[in-house]
């Protein structure tokens, strides 16, 4: 039982829809903390309208509400469930800036309800940037030379005095949003001005650079008896001035004396003390390089990124603490469920690095913005864990499913000297690459430090690869020289490529020469003491932790889908995780392979065995050969898993679901035309094309308006409509050759819908049907949904239910698909098939409240499904969140290729009460209000509000009329969300809808 034993109602707040900035690492936080509570005896109730994140599911929280993020439906709820406290910490920037706001309010005191874990007091100091320089001077501990402003004047005043460069900090905002460094007096007054409309209560911090400095970071945790521990410190390979969360990161730090360690650990404890904080703190410290000289950036008062990345870094589950000790728990009682042989007060030790790489989005928009700074950009991570840091950059490197080899990057290898002299000064995603490519071509670390001040240890690092590189290519591969390259990290395919040979070749050679992965296990302390744990990753050095033995049951792994990145999100982390949860209620032995340290998949609590390994053939395959996996399921990891289906087939390993045949017959589109008429389904005009000149002819045929894309891609990567010749030139002078071949097929101008359906091979269950909001030719994944749809004919549903069928029935397929619709007027086209768990899996069993994945893995396992669901009294409406507040100038004019980073989805008694909501999502402003227009700034944070849900359907149309009438202060998809919004609405009060 908890220590403190009023606590018995806890109601937690999530963090909403993924942006970037704030992602899939707190579902995982909430997931654990909701779960504790639990344990504990508490009833736990929910509020975040994120679909797809473990933690809204039922067996997570007791109560879950999908309702717009405000501090009015706070309110609501509170009054109707009466808990006695809140939890705020594990939801991000969204749930400390709502804790603050019902807090000032005077809501929490009017039902008495207990903030836990971070008082708001603490909160404040933590995030006002005000206070926390005032604590932090209060405690002797050394900040920037800084000043609180809340105008442009009083920033240039400073700057004038201090001198540039300058760093904008604004307040309450998560990711680095609305700040910047500024060089010039232009580029400060840019900087604030976006600044002080970011922060809520327009504040900036406006401080001296110290960028260059190394940039360090420590988990902290503290009980309500003052003992504090730090769970994991972490160091930047970048220097102070690049985001943390875009910034390459190793755990522990790799450049720290044991003088420096304990001084920055010292004022870490120091900090939290003071702070008052129970639970997890995350606080981030500059160093100068050239002295001791310390500063203290910043405190996250809660669980955050880091918490997430230290927790799988070092196996210390970081929220699962935090949420015990939030409710009077103590470090000395609690036991960490990874050995169960040391209590939570004792601080981990690793007898291994972990390195995190950054995913960003420009492989996607590469016209974007990619310079680094303290804005974030990433959306995702990878996580690596290896014996040595060359092998931990390598594999970490290996993880990101770009086109590189290792440190080798072929449009970095492409740049001229000067160019890359501009990235190492100037740095942005390819920074790390560029760096390598510079010492390849015989730069001194000294200059390259010099460039970009990264330590010389790091540079070191990488110069050791670079010099590997060079033996691979001059030195015969002999057995000895073999087995030290793989210590050191290199896959099979540098080796090949490095050496002029093939990965199958290689492999021939570690298998004659019985050079072979080992496991090692990750106890969190560094096996000081006994543990027995089933977390693992791979190395080539050193003898096996872990031999898996055969008691019996089926062994079944599941392939992750990586880092989250736009098209490809925690969506696919939810059916990984249902599918080990099904896999084991049916008496398997689940075992789990992912890099995603951000993920629910990744705890290793969730699966009999997790390993945490590259996505790629050589290191899945040396886990279902450890493990001799019985069979494999690639159908809950997204495009990342099926990529890897026809290598593991053609290498002996049993698909569940999914083969390389199933997804030939849907992604050649020959055979899938073939398929469509063999099963008698009408199909829209297309060919596939090897050339630019076959795309013109291809459209003289077919006619405009086209659509071309690729085949085996994610969100739309590389889709683009055209509807005239001029328009076509235009796509195909920025396309490359290796591009081809790709599908061209008539652009039909209808509605779309889209199914989710689960087949044993004999029976299909189509539980409903999704309607999307806008019209064909914008992606699914920006397109608003309507769950289950109401506004299709009955027969265009028989239809799509029929269609459906058919194919799955033809195929004799077995689990879960994705069927997407086109429909032109009566008639009904077959868009596209996704042979896998798509995106809108986790919504659909949210609304009809059972999991789909867990009727796809008995169907994968041979056993009948039960092709039943009750019937939907309600709407769902899924909407898409933008991330616009990091990528300013990805333009939200949407069309095939998919821009979005998350979704969200209100529920309603009726379509309209859903829109309303959703609308109504994420700010308790309204977007216009009597008599006022909406403002620009508001329109670009990425959601569209709504008027409050009080409001007549008149007004709401009347609003959607007025949108569309603000020619210059909407953007094309504002215009497009609010008249397609309005219609809907229309359409719905026309057949005697009420609200």
């Amino acid at each position: 039982m908890p220590k403190d034993s009023s606590v018995k109602r806890v109601l937690v707040i999530g963090s909403g829809p993924i942006i970037i900035g704030q992602a899939a690492e707190f579902d995982y936080s909430g997931t654990q903390a909701c779960l504790a509570l639990k344990e504990e005896g508490c009833t736990v109730i929910l509020i975040n309208n994120n679909p797809a994140t473990i933690m809204t599911d039922p067996d997570v929280a007791d109560i879950v509400y999908f309702e717009p993020m405000t501090s009015r439906s706070i309110e609501k709820i509170i009054k109707k469930e009466k808990p006695d406290s809140l939890l705020p910490n594990v939801g991000g920037q969204t749930g400390l800036n709502l804790a603050l706001e019902l807090e000032e309010k005077g809501i929490l005191e009017k039902y008495s309800v207990k903030l836990l874990g971070t008082p708001a007091a603490s909160i404040r100091q933590g995030e006002d940037r005000e206070q926390f320089r005032e604590l932090m001077l209060q405690l002797n501990e050394p900040v920037p030379e800084s000043i609180i402003v809340n105008d442009t004047a009083e920033a240039l005043e400073f700057a004038a005095e201090t001198g540039y460069p300058i760093i904008v900090r604004p307040a309450y905002t998560l990711g680095g949003k609305g700040g910047g460094i500024a060089r010039d007096e232009a580029e400060l007054a840019a900087i604030l001005g976006r600044g002080l409309k970011a922060s809520p209560i327009s504040q900036c911090l406006v401080e001296q650079s110290i960028a260059g400095y190394k940039e360090l970071e420590y988990e902290v945790m503290r009980d309500n008896e003052g003992t504090a521990v730090t769970i994991c410190n972490m160091e930047n390979f970048d220097p102070v001035g690049i985001h943390t969360g875009d910034s390459i990161v190793t755990a522990p730090s790799q450049t720290l004396t044991d003088r420096e360690y304990h001084m920055l650990r010292t004022s870490a404890l120091r900090i939290i003390g003071e702070l008052g904080i129970i639970g997890g703190c995350n606080i981030q410290f500059a160093l100068n390089p050239k002295s001791k000289q310390y500063y203290v950036i910043e405190v996250n008062p809660r669980v955050s990124r880091s918490s997430a990345l230290a927790s799988k870094a070092t196996g210390y589950p970081i929220a699962r603490i935090a949420a015990k000790l939030a409710i009077g728990c103590t470090l000395s009682e609690l036991k960490n469920p990874l050995t169960q042989s040391t209590y939570a007060s004792f601080e981990p030790a690793l007898d291994y690095t972990a390195v995190k790489f950054p995913r960003w989005p420009f492989d996607k928009f590469k016209e974007l913005d990619r310079t680094l700074g303290t804005k974030m950009k990433a959306t995702g991570e990878v996580m690596a864990l290896a014996r040595n840091m060359e092998a931990g950059f390598l594999k970490a490197l290996d993880s990101l499913e770009l086109d590189n080899l290792g440190a080798y990057s072929p449009e970095t290898a492409k740049m001229t000297d000067s160019a890359l002299n501009q990235l190492l000064e100037n740095p942005d995603d390819r920074r790390f690459f560029a760096v390598a490519e510079k010492i390849r071509r015989g730069a001194e670390l000294a200059e390259v430090q010099s460039q970009t001040g990264i330590d010389p240890y790091f540079l070191g690092i990488v110069q050791s690869i670079i010099v590997m590189e060079k033996e691979i290519r001059t030195m015969p591969i002999e057995k000895e020289n073999l087995s030290r390259w793989k210590e050191k990290g290199f896959s099979d395919d540098s080796i090949a490529f490095w050496a002029g040979s093939t990965r199958k070749e290689i492999a021939s050679l570690r298998k004659q020469w019985s050079i072979g992965a080992v496991f090692k296990m990750v106890d969190t302390c560094a096996a000081e003491f006994e543990a027995r744990t089933n977390y693992f990753y791979s190395s080539y050095f050193g003898e096996q932790d872990y031999l898996p033995s055969r008691p019996g049951g089926k062994r079944v792994a599941i392939i992750g889908s990586g880092p989250n990145r736009i098209g490809q999100g925690i969506e696919f982390d939810y059916s990984a995780v249902h599918g080990i949860k099904a896999l084991k209620a049916m008496g398997c032995e689940a075992i789990m392979i992912n890099s995603n340290p951000e993920t629910v998949s990744t705890d290793y609590e969730l699966a009999d065995r997790l390993y945490f390994e590259p996505l790629t053939f050589e290191y899945v395959m040396n886990v279902i050969e450890h493990e001799q996996a019985d069979a494999v399921i690639v159908q809950y990891g997204g495009q990342t898993a099926i990529n890897l289906a026809e290598e593991l087939e053609e290498a002996g390993v049993t698909l569940l679901g999914t083969d390389h045949e199933t997804l030939y017959k849907l992604e050649d589109r020959d055979a899938f035309y073939q398929l469509l008429d063999d099963c008698a389904i009408p199909r829209v005009k297309g060919k596939t094309v090897y050339s630019k000149e076959a795309v013109l002819l291809a459209a003289e045929e077919i006619g405009y308006p086209i659509l071309l894309r690729p085949s085996y891609v994610i969100g739309g990567k590389g889709m683009a409509a055209a509807g005239n010749s001029d328009e076509l030139a235009a796509i195909l002078e920025k396309a490359e050759e290796d591009s081809f071949p790709i599908l061209a097929d008539q652009f039909i101008q209808g509605r779309e819908a889209e199914l989710d359906l689960v087949s044993d091979g004999r029976n299909v269950w189509i539980p409903l049907v999704m309607e999307h909001v806008e019209k064909a030719g914008i992606h699914s994944g920006d397109s608003m949904a309507l769950i289950p749809a109401s506004g299709y004919s009955e027969k265009q549903l028989k239809t799509m239910k029929a269609y459906g069928t058919a194919i799955a029935k033809h195929l004799q397929y077995k689990g879960i698909m994705n069927i997407q619709f086109i429909l032109d007027k009566e008639d009904v086209y077959v868009l596209e098939v996704n042979p896998r768990a798509s995106r809108t899996a986790p919504a659909v069993s949210k609304v009809i409240q059972r999991s789909l994945i867990e009727e796809a893995t008995k169907a994968l396992l041979g056993m009948e499904i039960t092709c039943h669901a009750d019937a939907v009294e309600y709407t769902a409406v899924k909407f898409p969140a933008f991330s616009s507040h990091a990528l300013p100038d990805l333009s939200l004019d949407l069309g095939p290729e998919m821009k979005s980073t998350g979704e969200g989805m209100c529920i309603g008694a009726t379509p309209e009460e859903a829109l309303y909501k959703a609308f109504d999502e994420g700010t308790e402003k309204q977007l216009i209000t009597d008599g006022e227009s909406a403002s620009e700034e508001k329109l670009k944070n990425g959601i569209l509000f709504s008027p409050s849900e009080e409001r007549a359907r008149e007004t709401a149309l009347a609003w959607g009329q007025k949108i569309l009438t603000e020619q210059e202060t909407c953007d094309a998809y504002q215009k497009g969300r609010a008249g397609a919004a309005a219609e809907l609405i229309a359409i719905h009060s026309r057949k005697g809808a009420g609200v």
